[in-house]
């Protein structure tokens, strides 16, 4: 009964959206009625006068207007690309075992099956319409291939038609962690939507309002003055008509999700509860493994070529920590769901490279500076190199701020500057003694660079000055005087190499015959499309910095190693554990000045601050 009732909603509201059509059209075809019958009326005699036959042309050329403009706008909306969710494809012969209990899945709830199943990296799952020809594959331009070849390693055939029923996207995250029970139960009410959007109203309701979505979309982009004096107009119309129908098209697929709902019921619904908890618990997982283990990696210009299994790691290891989690070990023991995947490493590989694109804008290929990374590398490829990359940048920001190199002297010798020679080599000692409160060069003054003409240095000086009244602006002011100029330092640093990497020219799409996301279903130039993270502040870049310097310095002189804590991301391991305590003495040391507990906690360890460090 549930079922009918919300079916019938979805209905009567997609009605709704059609007569906003229909009005659509009346409005554009009543000036030409209107001409219509002044042309008859004149021909007959039956109006006829002096005023009337310039009232005839008039209203005839306004219709014939009317007629070109709304031809020209129903054309845009016809053939606007509508917008496609990037995904990762998955063929028949890639997962035959999914697809199989999908079906069997459409069987048992009475509905049509999906006419695809595709992958996102998110912890999400829905139905999406790619009947538009422009998300078709292409025809082929030879006419002597064999028909019915399958396409190859998981990317659609080229001569497959474009089906009319829905995709099904499952987050990949679920794949790796749920059981195959759960994954039915969690994709039953998805699967059961494929019911009303198989109803002839409600897939043209569907079609308009995607339609009107595109061509506002298109409408938007930049152009020339003539393209954009034009295309305003039917941008104008186009939301307007989207306005008109937004509430009745929401209420549309409110009822659509009911009754998918209600039908669903009836499938593995005391499983479906339990496999609730676990999509709470994925997404926990995979927000924290994106965001602390991910992240760094993707800015090394690394991205991990095994994210969904990363997340199995990540959640078992809060199941470990957590004893509100010990149920969920237990479970381990049953079939995951990506067992239903023929190569489940390729699949996984394709969407962590999908998820470093949409999550932080990485190219699309892999090359020197973009490459993939195994769990068992993390470590070295990017723990050891980001820190030592940051302990450089720190220094190099202390040679443009006039640092002295030497932990003893109190400020920059004459001739000393940004590119002098350094027997000694970059110490953490140097660090702490110019961030400390009571330490040498307590002055204020930064010393003579000691090369004024130095261009580098010049621009350096100028972006720290510049940077650093922002941070002040944006902070409300520093605690400590040093640590706001190297934050601010820092800060211009970082900026200018990203800016310097946005400038660099985009990889090209991935060569076919591989899998990977598919680059001709959406737009990429836009990428980041959720970016994880704001950008840090100053406080926090330099928090990083020094950190990165404290675990150089640990690595070098007191053995410690670089490790991966799935669910803090880079750690550093001092005799096999983990060091928790860090990250309070280092804030001390930038906020207030004061170096005490750190040092206290470097002589307990027997780190030597002195001693130089190898850096990048």
């Amino acid at each position: 009964m549930g079922v009918e009732v919300g079916a019938q909603a979805a209905r009567s509201r997609a009605l709704a959206v059609l007569r906003v059509r229909s009005r659509a059209l009346a409005v554009a075809l009543l000036p030409a009625a209107v001409a219509v019958v002044l042309l008859v009326g004149g021909s007959t005699g039956h109006i006829d006068g002096p005023g009337w036959a310039v009232t005839r042309w008039i209203v005839t050329g306004f219709a014939l207007f009317v007629l070109l403009s709304a031809a020209g706008i129903a054309l845009v909306v016809a053939r606007s690309r509508p917008a496609v969710s990037p995904t990762v494809t998955i063929a028949e012969e890639s997962a035959p075992d999914l697809y199989r209990m999908v079906r069997d899945l459409a069987d048992r709830l009475e509905v049509p099956a999906p006419s695809a199943i595709a992958l996102t990296p998110d912890c999400d799952s829905w139905l999406e319409d790619r009947t538009h020809p422009a998300h078709g594959p292409p025809k082929p331009e030879s006419r002597d291939e064999i028909a019915g070849v399958p396409g190859v390693r998981g990317l659609p055939s080229a001569h497959r038609r474009t089906p009319a029923a829905p995709v099904l996207v499952i987050g990949s995250p679920f794949l790796w962690w749920m059981r195959v029970g759960e994954l039915r139960a969690v994709l039953a009410p998805v699967v059961a939507g494929t019911g009303p959007s198989a109803h002839p109203d409600i897939a043209a309701a569907r079609r308009f309002v995607r339609g009107l979505d595109a061509a506002v979309a298109v409408t938007s982009a930049p152009r020339g003055p003539l393209s954009r004096t034009v295309l305003g107009g039917v941008g104008w119309v186009a939301r307007l008509l989207l306005r008109s129908c937004r509430g009745h098209a929401a209420e549309m697929e409110r009822g659509v999700a009911a009754a998918a709902a209600e039908r669903a019921q009836a499938v593995d619904y005391g499983l479906r509860i339990v496999a609730q908890e676990q999509v709470g618990l994925a997404y926990a997982g995979w927000d924290r493994l994106l965001t602390r283990v991910a992240l760094p990696a993707w800015r090394m210009g690394r991205w991990p070529s095994r994210l969904d299994a990363g997340v199995v790691a990540a959640l078992t290891e809060l199941s470990r920590r957590d004893r509100l989690a010990e149920g969920f070990a237990s479970r381990l023991g049953e079939r995951p769901a990506c067992d239903l995947l023929e190569e489940p490493g390729a699949i996984d590989e394709a969407a962590s490279l999908l998820a470093a694109r949409l999550f932080h804008g990485g190219p699309s290929e892999t090359g020197p500076d973009w490459a993939p990374v195994d769990w068992d590398e993390y470590p070295d490829e990017v723990v050891d190199r980001k820190w030592r990359t940051d302990a450089a940048r720190l220094h190099r920001v202390l040679d443009a701020l006039g640092v002295s190199r030497s932990s003893r002297a109190g400020g920059s010798s004459p001739g000393a500057g940004a590119g002098a020679s350094d027997p000694e080599g970059p110490t953490l000692a140097r660090v702490m003694d110019h961030l400390s409160a009571g330490g040498p060069g307590d002055s204020g003054d930064s010393g003579d660079l000691g090369v004024p003409d130095d261009p580098v240095v010049v621009e350096r000086r100028e972006a720290s000055a510049y940077a650093e009244s922002a941070y002040e602006e944006e902070d409300g002011g520093p605690e400590n005087e040093r640590s706001s100029a190297l934050a601010a330092g820092l800060s211009a640093e970082v900026a200018r190499e990203e800016a310097a990497v946005s400038a660099e020219p985009a990889a090209p799409s991935g060569a076919a015959g591989q899998v990977g996301p598919d680059m001709a279903l959406w737009d990429d130039g836009s990428l980041p499309l959720f970016p994880l993270q704001p950008p840090r502040t100053g406080r926090e870049l330099l928090a990083d910095h020094v950190t990165a310097m404290v675990c150089c310095a640990a690595m070098d002189t007191a053995g410690a190693a670089p490790g991966l804590d799935w669910l803090d991301g880079p750690s550093l391991l001092i005799n096999g554990e983990r060091s928790v305590d860090l990250g309070p003495r280092v804030l001390s040391l930038i906020e207030e000045g004061d170096a005490g507990p750190l040092r206290t906690w470097l002589l307990h360890l027997g780190i030597r601050p002195e001693k130089p460090v190898r850096l990048v």
